[in-house]
């Protein structure tokens, strides 16, 4: 406080009212701001006045300064009167104090301004001297002092601002395109920066860096637009929601209580901060996507990238359109050179098969002759003189040894035969001769052959049992020679533990069981038999002519018992006909057949995959392949037998 001699030496004099009702002149000295009043006036030449100005708190100077300013500050008195002084928390304070025009942008002495002139005019004691009724609990100046502890305050006044009432939080869809690139280019370039001008603008404010990069033109470089959509999507703003908070922390009973509505609080808070970084992000991406500017820019891009694919793509049919050239000549050469050699192949084809056709139907000609001629004599059976069961008994053998000299002898073989037939009709009895000559010559040359293949894998053993005397050899018979053979053919060299395989196979499969051979014995037996310049795997297709020959005398038998006593001249099949099996014994081009047939139809079509696969093979039946398939099933689960037992015999 400062004081002044002068001052002091002037005390004022004022008129006061005494009890008994006459005025009286009493001198007051001024001290504190009093004082301070009274030197202002007393330098300016003003008079004193006992004004509400005083009473309020506002010095003469401040409320001539504050009169000047009536006009610049809003004063709705309905409004004032209808604040609810309970309910200040959700009023809006820049329109109390009159400076709602300017609201965020008002500054600090704006705001105290504001104030004063409220004070001046809307005051209580101001009001009561007027003659106003005062309700002092529910006043609304009570809102206006509110208004000014909230936006006098900077972190209050910021904490308000986050969430002012007055603030438009909507954001602009994204803007529709047309399919004509023209009329989509125009409506964009006149309607996007009207939309997005302003928005991006009212939400600059929030950002905490300075300063915020514009918007631009239609013209702005791309490096500018560039720049400030990757300052919007970085966007980092200062907007918080504290003055939303349903509870106040400082309400609380005591120290834990005020740090359960402050955690409580915080959350409210995150939640909101949360929506406002959605709602930024979703305006940055509807004026991105909107943005006519960068529109152009991706289709420029896509038309250098298609630019660029396109001479790629150019280049390489060009490319392709040469390799493409050559390559057709070449093949253009190589077809004809392969029409040659096709036509060449066929016509050799075409004269293998009318040989072959002139073959068979001989063949076919010379069976039904040599068939016809034996139906009409009775199948050469003895004179009548002998018994029934005899005369039928070898008619069935003869039908069966008829068969086998049609299954086994050539057309030429066969003519033969009918000429010599038809040179004897004379005399039946020589026809008789002829016919018993022929098949027994025929079985001779068979049991000779079969004599001969045993023993050159004997060895040159005797008859019987092929009695093999070696060291640790044993004794072999027919049956398990033939066995070690197919077995030595079955488990080629590399087959796991080979020997041992070879041995359980002979000793599961023989039919005539002397002792176990063991694996030492299979191995010496083979190594004999191929020093004895017969090698093992040419023993093969004896030991299948062997299998033939039985299955054929099974065969033979089975027709015997179809014969009809009552039809001598009834045609009879041939074992192989009742079978519907082809006896002729497999090559191996015709193996191959079949096994890629069996590949290429797989058993899920059902019936018809036999069909498919007899196609395929021209000179077999059906039954044939079925048969054959059989077979080679056999074949493979002995196989696997035999590896399992040696598997478990070594165990």
């Amino acid at each position: 406080m400062v004081s002044s001699p002068d001052a002091m030496s002037h005390p004022e004099k004022i008129a006061t009212c005494m009890p008994n009702g006459f005025l009286k002149t009493i001198e007051v000295e001024p001290v504190g701001r009093w004082f301070l009043s009274h030197w202002e006036r007393l330098h300016s030449a003003r008079g004193f006045s006992t004004s509400g100005h005083e009473i309020s708190g506002v010095s003469e100077s401040e409320s001539e300064e504050s009169e000047t300013e009536d006009d610049s500050f809003e004063d709705d008195i309905i409004f004032l009167r209808s604040l609810d002084p309970k309910e200040s928390k959700d009023q809006d304070h820049y329109k109390v104090l009159g400076i709602s025009k300017l609201r965020y942008e008002a500054t600090d002495l704006q705001i105290k301004k504001a104030y004063r002139f409220k004070v001046l005019r809307h005051h209580p004691d101001k009001r009561k001297a007027l003659g106003e009724d005062i309700q002092e609990d529910d006043d609304y100046f009570t809102c206006i002092t509110k208004a000014f502890e909230i936006l006098g305050v900077p972190n209050k006044r910021r904490a308000y601002d986050s969430v002012d009432p007055e603030f438009e939080d909507e954001i602009p869809d994204q803007l529709s395109s047309t399919k004509n690139a023209s009329t989509r280019k125009l409506a964009q370039s006149s309607t996007f920066f009207n939309t997005f001008l302003e928005v991006f603008e009212r939400n600059a404010r929030w950002s905490t860096k300075t300063p915020v990069p514009k918007l631009g033109n239609d013209d702005t470089s791309r490096e500018d637009i560039e720049k400030f959509y990757k300052f919007w999507y970085a966007f980092e703003s200062w907007r918080e929601y504290s003055y939303l908070d349903e509870e106040d922390k400082e309400q609380g009973s005591d120290r834990d209580e005020r740090r359960w509505i402050e955690k409580n609080n915080r959350v409210g808070r995150n939640e909101k901060k949360k929506e406002e970084v959605k709602r930024i992000r979703k305006l940055v991406d509807n004026g991105y996507n909107s943005d006519p500017r960068i529109i152009r820019f991706q289709e420029a891009e896509r038309q250098e990238k298609a630019d660029r694919k396109q001479a790629k793509v150019d280049a390489a049919k060009a490319r392709k359109a040469e390799e493409e050239r050559v390559k057709k000549e070449a093949e253009d050469k190589e077809r004809a050179e392969k029409e040659v050699k096709e036509l060449e192949e066929k016509q050799r084809l075409e004269a293998e098969k009318k040989e072959k056709d002139i073959q068979k139907k001989a063949l076919k000609k010379e069976r039904r002759d040599l068939k016809n001629l034996t139906k009409e004599h009775k199948f050469f059976c003895a004179p009548s003189e002998t018994t029934t069961s005899q005369t039928e008994n070898e008619r069935v053998h003869h039908m069966t040894e008829l068969d086998r000299l049609c299954e086994i002898l050539s057309a030429v073989e066969l003519g033969a035969l009918n000429v010599r037939l038809k040179d004897a009709e004379k005399d039946e009895n020589s026809q008789r001769f002829v016919f018993i000559e022929a098949y027994t010559n025929l079985n001779d040359k068979l049991e000779k052959e079969k004599l001969e293949t045993i023993e050159k894998a004997s060895g040159g053993s005797s008859k019987g049992s092929v009695s093999t005397s070696g060291k640790g050899l044993g004794n072999w018979s027919d049956d398990e020679l033939a066995l070690l053979i197919k077995a030595v053919n079955l488990f080629p060299s590399g087959t796991n533990e080979r020997w041992e395989v070879l041995a359980n196979y002979v000793n599961q499969h023989t039919k005539t069981p002397s002792t176990e051979k063991s694996a030492k014995e299979a191995l010496a037996k083979a190594k004999e038999l191929q020093s004895g310049n017969y090698h093992i795997s040419s023993l093969k297709d004896d030991a299948n002519k062997r299998a033939y020959e039985n299955l054929e005398k099974q065969k033979k038998k089975d027709v015997s018992s179809k014969v009809d006593d009552a039809e001598g001249t009834t045609r009879f099949e041939t074992a192989a006909e009742v079978q519907g099996v082809n006896l002729t014994p497999w090559s191996a081009e015709e193996q191959k057949l079949l096994e890629q047939a069996l590949k290429t139809y797989p058993a899920s079509l059902g019936p018809a995959r036999w069909e498919k696969i007899k196609a395929c093979l021209t000179n077999r039946s059906k039954k044939d392949c079925m048969k054959r398939y059989k077979e080679i099933a056999e074949v493979v689960r002995a196989k696997k037998a035999a590896i399992a037992a040696a598997k478990a015999s070594g165990k």
